[in-house]
């Protein structure tokens, strides 16, 4: 079954289901940030409006693009298509990094220095995964573009399946998990989403060498 989700059309559906929580909290987010909406959990946020403001719409127009993006069928048949949504998918994953580092220096954290730490490097392996993949195309190296890219989304996206996590154990325990628990488990669903990326790398390379074949 894992296999058929590394093939390219699967793929695309698995990468929409999974940035489909990201993208609605973000978006949520974008529709409060201007209207003075934000709740009182998150009021801190506000020291850096801008920061927050962009964050959220790069992470809508980042989430939307990926799923997008990655599909073969579009870049074979609508190639200038795929040029273009992959202009605004880096553009908004640099945005996404960036003002992610932004809001990390500017907010007063409540969270530990594991998941503190752990969101710069993040940030900047976001930013410095869609420079190389953006290097690889030059070359052109479609397939090493194509592994730096997925890269890209999966440390992007990496915590938005968070809830799939804290549900079941909120619902075993009564309670939700706070502290270093909490940042623990962050940290290692979001390291989970990257290895799993990883592994669609290496399955979407041995599905193209017997396409190839």
């Amino acid at each position: 079954m894992l296999r058929y989700f590394a093939k390219p059309v699967p793929l695309v559906f698995l990468l929409a289901f999974c940035s489909f929580i990201p993208v609605m909290m973000a978006g949520v987010r974008l529709l409060q940030v201007p209207l003075g909406a934000v709740p009182d959990d998150s009021l801190r946020l506000m020291v850096a409006p801008v920061s927050l403001f962009l964050h959220a719409l790069a992470g809508v127009t980042f989430g939307i693009t990926g799923p997008v993006q990655f599909s073969r069928v579009l870049k074979r048949r609508l190639g200038l298509w795929h040029r273009i949504v992959g202009r605004v998918f880096v553009i908004s994953g640099m945005f996404l990094g960036l003002s992610g580092l932004s809001l990390l220096v500017q907010v007063s954290s409540i969270s530990t220095p594991l998941l503190d730490s752990f969101r710069g490097v993040m940030g900047f392996a976001l930013c410095l995964s869609l420079a190389l993949g953006l290097a690889a195309i030059q070359v052109p190296d479609v397939a090493r573009h194509r592994a730096w890219m997925i890269r890209a989304y999966a440390i992007g996206m990496g915590t938005g399946t968070i809830a799939l996590v804290f549900f079941p154990i909120y619902l075993i325990t009564g309670n939700a998990p706070t502290g270093w628990m909490l940042d623990s488990i962050f940290v290692c669903w979001w390291s989970f989403n990257v290895i799993l990326g990883e592994w669609v790398i290496r399955q979407g390379q041995g599905f193209a060498q017997k396409v190839a074949r």
